[in-house]
């Protein structure tokens, strides 16, 4: 049996959906089932998610936020956010680089999370509420069809999830500058 696109993607959307119900019913968790959120031993568990942000910015987040972290980098160590700024994170799962980057870009900037496992996107916008973060919006959609037109943000961040698509060449536009951690 040959596994199709739609297959993979829903194999993902599985797979994160289940990592935002361990998160919201506080298994401690992130659904790998590992409780060190995919990593192989415990001495890779620094190396993903909420371990690669420092502990102010984790500080500035909502327990959930941090937990639901499944990425391999810290987009925002590298990415230049400036005030004013419309960014765009791509997978944006429980929503810790949309906060930190509405954060960076301020009352005038706005940050976009876009995700596709409406599980994620009910985490993210209940840690969005919990920081009182009002300049950041979660959109429901694919990375390879983002639902926003072109040249509509200034920075895009990634934080391993283009990987995951399957159709990778679909989702460039015309954008600004992008800041991808990709492994």
């Amino acid at each position: 049996m040959s596994t199709t696109a739609d297959d993979l993607r829903e194999e993902v959307r599985r797979r994160y959906a289940e990592s935002a119900r361990a998160v919201s019913e506080g298994s401690g968790e992130c659904g790998c089932g590992s409780g060190s959120c995919c990593a192989d031993g415990e001495s890779d568990a620094a190396m993903f998610g909420q371990a690669l942000y420092d502990a102010e910015q984790r500080g500035e987040l909502p327990e959930a936020a941090a937990l639901a972290s499944l990425g391999c980098g810290n987009p925002l160590m590298v990415a230049d956010l400036n005030e004013g700024e419309t960014v765009l994170d791509l997978g944006s799962g429980g929503g810790i680089d949309v906060i930190l980057s509405a954060k960076r870009v301020g009352s005038t900037g706005l940050a976009y999370g876009l995700d596709m496992t409406d599980e994620m996107l009910a985490l993210a916008r209940q840690n969005q509420a919990e920081t009182g973060i009002t300049n950041a919006i979660f959109l429901k959609g694919m990375i390879d069809a983002v639902p926003l037109p072109a040249e509509s943000v200034d920075v895009v961040i990634s934080n391993c999830v283009i990987n995951l698509s399957t159709d990778k060449r679909a989702g460039g536009g015309n954008r600004t500058r992008v800041t991808s951690l990709e492994g």
